[in-house]
């Protein structure tokens, strides 16, 4: 593919402070540790996303609530997930489940997960993020593509997940040219199957091609039959550390 380069030859990632972004954990029912670990004071996150029950469920949840209001306490920024089904899902059940989560929970904006990718649905994910701005005009959008979409979604969205993955698929993977016409604040990575000797290559990929939203755990998906994210890596600590310190940098 032509449009692939193996660096950013634009915009300098040293201008942004690396961040993570956590794509779900489990329950705060399942994970009270986890949840509590994410409000502690100078951890550097840049947002935690919440899904209740694959989105905002039937009716506000107390664990739930209670967790989001420790995190915007603790000044960090709380999005709804959001599932669009690559496009299948209708305009109005992700409209409704949005104005649940800012109903119930008072999210600081949105993830649409599965976000599709295509020229051809440009225009009604642009209309979704629209209406999402509507419900919250400081809504912050992170388009969750998981791999690099047409260029034209960078117009319509805070963020874009241009790569959710395998360890595996992510130290041989390569940046589209036209990322590095935008700053590294503009794209997030996350990569599971970290083994902890490599995270500081996984840093380095993070940063040679200028993202700074990250999540990397050694956590699995097991072919699928798990979730990944559901639980926080056991090099936690030591990637806080380098994160917080700007050792990433």
């Amino acid at each position: 593919m032509p449009y692939l380069t193996s660096a950013r030859t634009g915009t300098a990632s040293t201008d942004v402070r690396a961040g993570f972004g956590v794509p779900g954990l489990a329950h705060p029912l399942l994970a009270p540790a986890e949840w509590a670990e994410l409000a502690r004071p100078g951890t550097p996150l840049h947002w935690v996303v919440l899904d209740v029950a694959g989105g905002p469920g039937a009716r506000p949840d107390a664990h739930c609530l209670e967790a989001a209001a420790r995190l915007r306490t603790a000044g960090v920024r709380v999005l709804g997930r959001l599932d669009t089904g690559r496009g299948l899902r209708t305009y109005g059940d992700v409209l409704g489940e949005a104005q649940r989560y800012a109903d119930w929970y008072r999210v600081d904006g949105f993830l649409l997960d599965r976000c599709p990718n295509g020229r051809e649905d440009l225009p009604a994910v642009r209309r979704t993020v629209t209406a999402l701005r509507r419900l919250r005009d400081d809504a912050h959008i992170v388009l969750g593509h998981g791999t690099h979409p047409h260029p034209g979604y960078a117009e319509i969205a805070d963020q874009m997940v241009t790569f959710s993955g395998s360890w595996s698929d992510y130290r041989w993977s390569q940046a589209a040219e036209w990322t590095a016409d935008y700053p590294p604040d503009r794209f997030c990575h996350f990569v599971h199957g970290v083994p902890r000797p490599h995270l500081e290559e996984a840093l380095r990929i993070a940063r040679w091609h200028g993202a700074a939203t990250i999540y990397f755990t050694d956590r699995t998906g097991h072919g699928g039959r798990t979730d990944p994210w559901e639980t926080m890596p056991g090099f936690w600590d030591e990637i806080v550390s380098r994160i917080g310190t700007g050792v990433s940098e």
